[in-house]
């Protein structure tokens, strides 16, 4: 089941920040936009590279007026540990979610029930709560927050253009499509 505009479900988790505690709501998500980066588990192999990237790309992301969220089921207590120990990890900025209950990883549909781990999912939210993309990849692939930052312009792009569409490749600047009767079988 797809979770494209459909409302983020209402949770409270904990999360670890910039060497503290915080508590993380649904409505962290609401008046901006935000990506929530779901992965397998701390202290693991392609995960710190993911997240690496993610944090290098964090700049540009604030810039575009986004929040990024990493998520996994692990604890927040954990999360701590591994930015403390770590040398990709020790340079994030961003918000750790830490959900053990597992609730979090099921309402967003990435849950691995057998391993009891988050799938690798990241999910592009609007202003308004709303998923706008997601994309969700095995566990040895994997993600690119290049990609990412493309999506977010394209999604903000066709959030305050009605009537616009970006087309495949699109980058921030180059043409959009109007679609109307007028395009049909034309492209």
């Amino acid at each position: 089941m797809s979770l494209i505009g459909k409302e983020v479900q209402a949770f409270t988790a904990n999360a670890y920040q910039n060497g503290d505690f915080i508590t993380v709501s649904e409505e962290n998500f609401k008046g901006k936009w935000s990506v929530v980066c779901f992965y397998p588990a701390d202290f693991t192999f392609v995960c710190p590279t993911e997240l690496e990237d993610l944090q290098n790309e964090y700049a540009t992301l604030k810039d575009l007026g986004v929040e990024v969220y990493s998520v996994s089921t692990d604890t927040h207590f954990t999360h701590k540990a591994w930015h403390d120990h770590s040398p990709a990890i020790s340079k994030i900025e961003y918000i750790m979610i830490g959900d053990p209950s597992q609730k979090l990883t099921r309402a967003f549909d990435v849950l691995d029930e057998e391993e009891g781990l988050a799938q690798r999912g990241t999910f592009i939210i609007d202003p308004d709560g709303v998923v706008q993309a997601m994309e969700i990849n095995a566990d040895g692939i994997g993600r690119d927050a290049s990609t990412l930052v493309n999506k977010i312009k394209a999604a903000q792009y066709v959030r305050n253009n009605p009537g616009e569409v970006c087309p495949a490749k699109w980058q921030e600047g180059s043409e959009t499509l109007k679609p109307s009767l007028d395009l049909v079988g034309k492209i």
